[in-house]
């Protein structure tokens, strides 16, 4: 199934979801344990209608959910077809479903809450280092380039975090940085609150989908969010 362009996506008008990195992220809030556990049970049957299931994460008052297709397909300019994680129509149709689901069970959707971590390594020599990598994070070297037509490190399982690897020097540093994928409608506030608790905007020239904060000692994080997948009020 191809994978959707970005904006493809924002055209969808995913009320209740946000695209942020690979896939598609949704939080509803939840009075206790109980309707969270009935709230899935009712999506599990949905996703057995179509084929396909969410990632689950629950926890104190609410539901987190990702959907993508791992075997999603991308072709390059030259028509070259990658296997790919990303959304599909079927993720479409599946948050579609969700949000019908949430609203007969009269919960709130809470987008503006999501968010996604990645690892990005800057570095001139990813192939040479990119098993190494796979090892230590998933314990397999079929991990490098999986869902991905880079050298770039996932987890099948998604036990941790992706790890990509950018071009040494990339956005003014090297080494090891932290990207924090958010909601459009929550970058701005992420970045004044980590500019007020000390932390310093060193580079918005991508702004202001991609700005990065660094801390006193040097450190750095990027706030991104898919501006062209964004949804258009």
């Amino acid at each position: 199934m191809d994978m959707l362009r970005s904006a493809q996506i924002a055209e969808a008008d995913l009320t209740d979801w946000r695209k942020l990195a690979q896939g598609l992220h949704a939080r509803y809030l939840v009075d206790d344990f109980g309707a969270g556990v009935r709230f899935l049970a009712a999506v599990g049957e949905a996703g057995d209608a179509l084929g396909h299931h969410p990632s689950v994460s629950m926890g104190e008052g609410y539901v987190d959910l990702k959907l993508v297709t791992d075997d999603a397909i991308y072709r390059d300019d030259d028509g070259t077809e990658y296997v790919v994680q990303w959304p599909t129509q079927q993720d479409v149709d599946l948050a579609r479903r969700i949000t019908e689901i949430a609203s007969d069970h009269e919960l709130a959707a809470d987008p503006a809450s999501v968010s996604d971590i990645e690892l990005g390594l800057d570095t001139a020599s990813s192939a040479t280092i990119a098993p190494v990598w796979a090892a230590l994070l998933t314990g397999s070297a079929d991990s490098q380039g999986h869902g991905s037509p880079s050298d770039e490190i996932r987890d099948a399982t998604r036990r941790v975090p992706n790890l990509w690897f950018g071009d040494a020097g990339e956005h003014g540093g090297s080494g090891f940085h932290v990207e924090v994928y958010v909601a459009p409608e929550a970058a701005g506030q992420r970045i004044a609150a980590a500019v007020a608790a000390g932390g310093t905007v060193v580079d918005d020239s991508d702004g202001p989908s991609l700005v990065v904060v660094a801390d006193q000692d040097g450190n750095r994080g990027i706030v991104c969010y898919d501006a062209s997948a964004a949804r258009t009020d």
